[in-house]
């Protein structure tokens, strides 16, 4: 059926008999959706390669072929059918044979209530399964500090595969064998910690089942909190506030600090701060350097530091470039070193051990605070971290109500933050936050000017130029480590020169990091939580680092002479210095 249109310059297609305008989509999967209708997929995510491995959104022309609406081309006058007999027949034999060959102890499945596995076979009406699940059982790899791998529970959807490649440019795990013996997993067989992974827990966000998970440490804070023994000091993220009411029901872009803060009080943490406080210190601390770095001429660029998925990609790829990675730690670890400090004062001997829990964005947090770069005197800095996402885990145990509790502050002396700390939840904060610093001019246009000098947006690579005593300042924001691989080829080549460089591993930043609520249409999400980060920006009194009273008494009263660089600085040794 070809269908004809009074104006020969706009193309049409056919959906379920709906005339439907065609506007540049790149699949009928598009297309459809902008009828309102929502085809079932696993393998299909925008911001990735087009698959068509899970057959799921097949569709039907008007010839009774049958066709992966994600992999096909959109034409003038197609006509398609979505909800068939022949479809709905299709689709439902797919689960089940799905569900045969996977893992169904779902009761008990840490995605139990956020599987798309169940979610679809529930929709669908599938519920029994024919067939014998002949696969046998295979090994969970808990090998790695950051992410569970149970392939007992893959679907073969690649949604992985294709993350870890196509966005960090890793390719740690791919295919492997062919036909019944096909299945995903890390080169060789070798356990996720044998690899190059840096932890990212990109793979976890993407993938539909429980295949890949977060390593929970919830069951430590617990018992921490449960101990009398114990103070246990807890710190909250900047991009924490603007996900973790996505689990409650609460809007993207929303900001929860009052609400977050009051939770982490209702849970029982003794201290509750906040890390913005210390991202503060970060951009002082960073900013010196960058400052000195200039005038000692070099090593050029300096990379940000606070990313510890990109400091283990430097580790594993590019060790030449460790000395031009900032020497600040990142602030999770200088928030812990500095109120370990704290706590070591005559008035707060009682007995008592402290204990660190950090609540993060971000998976790769795991592995960095496990780090021996951070082990003194017997302790980590930071004993525990828990993901954005496990902290909703407990709030639901603890049957807190988010969206109705009453704000909270945090507690002093680590509570007050600048909009700049904020700023470190996504992509090009923190380099407007070292801007705003480095500039010197405090006024509203200045904000403005650097606000749009380039350093804002979702563009994977980003380039600026300041201007700074006279001296023109080349920098670029990069979020994304195959995007990051790509900008230091380029640089190594002499093609390009930076004086500053920040990257981020993570797709828009610390906003999206592996361990924040799972998000099934991630860009529009991922768009929504920045403009959280950049509307609470907006509405905080304090602009710069340098102007908080609080960073100013860490100097002066905590870290005293000769102690900041001591707390607030790290070594990354080279391979060969191991």
């Amino acid at each position: 059926m070809i269908a004809k249109h009074e104006n020969n310059t706009e193309k049409y297609m056919l959906i379920d008999g709906l005339k439907v305008k065609l506007e540049g989509e790149i699949n009928v999967l598009q297309v459809i959706r902008k009828t309102g209708i929502q085809l079932p997929t696993f393998c299909y995510h925008s911001d990735l390669s087009t698959y068509g491995a899970c057959r799921m959104c097949v569709v039907e022309d008007d010839r009774g072929s049958v066709m992966a609406a994600c992999s096909t081309v959109p034409r003038d006058g197609m006509s398609i059918k979505t909800n068939t007999k022949k479809l709905l027949k299709h689709r439902r034999m797919i689960l089940e044979l799905i569900l045969a060959n996977h893992c169904r102890d779902c009761t008990t499945c840490e995605k139990n209530q956020k599987c798309d596995l169940r979610a679809l076979a529930d929709r669908l009406g599938v519920y029994g399964v024919r067939f014998d699940n002949s696969r046998p059982v295979q090994p969970v790899d808990a090998t790695s500090p950051a992410i569970v791998r149970d392939p007992s529970k893959c679907i073969l959807c690649g949604d992985c595969v294709r993350v870890c490649d196509e966005v960090q440019g890793m390719g740690v795990i791919d295919f492997a064998h062919r036909g019944a013996e096909i299945e995903v997993t890390p080169a060789f067989g070798k356990s996720l910690s044998e690899t190059s992974c840096v932890s990212c827990g990109q793979c976890v966000a993407v993938c539909p089942t429980a295949a890949l998970v977060i390593k929970g440490q919830t069951q430590l804070v617990w018992d921490a909190l449960h101990d009398p023994n114990k103070r246990v000091v807890c710190q909250m993220a900047p991009a924490v506030r603007v996900a973790l009411g996505e689990d409650f029901g609460m809007e993207a872009s929303g900001i929860s600090t009052g609400k977050a803060f009051a939770a982490l009080n209702r849970l029982g943490f003794d201290y509750v701060y906040d890390t913005c406080l210390s991202a503060d210190l970060t951009v002082v601390e960073e900013s010196n350097e960058f400052l000195e770095r200039l005038q000692n001429g070099g090593p050029f660029p300096m990379f940000t530091s606070c990313c510890p998925g990109w400091v283990k990609f430097v580790e594993e790829k590019h060790p030449e470039l460790l000395d031009n990675i900032s020497s600040c730690k990142s602030p999770m670890q200088m928030l812990s070193a500095v109120s370990r400090k704290y706590f070591q004062r005559p008035e707060w001997q009682d007995g008592k051990e402290t204990v660190m829990v950090a609540v993060m964005p971000c998976t790769a947090k795991k592995a960095e605070a496990a780090r021996k770069e951070f082990f003194h005197d017997g302790k980590y800095d930071t004993d525990i971290v828990i993901t954005t996402s496990e902290l909703s885990y407990m709030l639901k145990e603890a049957g807190i109500d988010l969206p109705n509790l009453n704000p909270e502050s945090p507690d002093m002396p680590f509570g007050l933050a600048s909009g700049s700390g904020l700023l470190f939840g996504v992509t090009g904060g923190v380099t407007e936050a070292v801007i705003r610093r480095c500039m010197g001019v405090k006024t509203s246009e200045a904000l403005q000017t650097i606000a749009y000098s380039g350093v804002r947006g979702m563009d994977g690579i980003k380039e600026a130029v300041v201007e700074l005593d006279g001296k023109e300042i080349r920098i670029a924001v990069v979020h994304g480590l195959a995007n990051t691989e790509k900008l230091i080829k380029e640089m190594q080549a002499g093609n390009i020169y930076y004086d500053f460089v920040e990257v981020m591993t993570c797709p828009g930043g610390c906003v999206n990091g592996g361990g924040q609520p799972l998000a099934k249409k991630r860009q529009p999400i991922r768009e929504k939580r920045t403009t959280g980060i950049y509307n609470a920006d907006g509405m905080s009194q304090l602009k710069y680092s340098d102007e908080n009273p609080q960073v100013k008494s860490i100097y002066h009263d905590i870290l005293g002479i000769g102690e900041a660089h001591k707390l607030l600085h790290v070594h990354y040794p080279h391979p060969q210095q191991d």
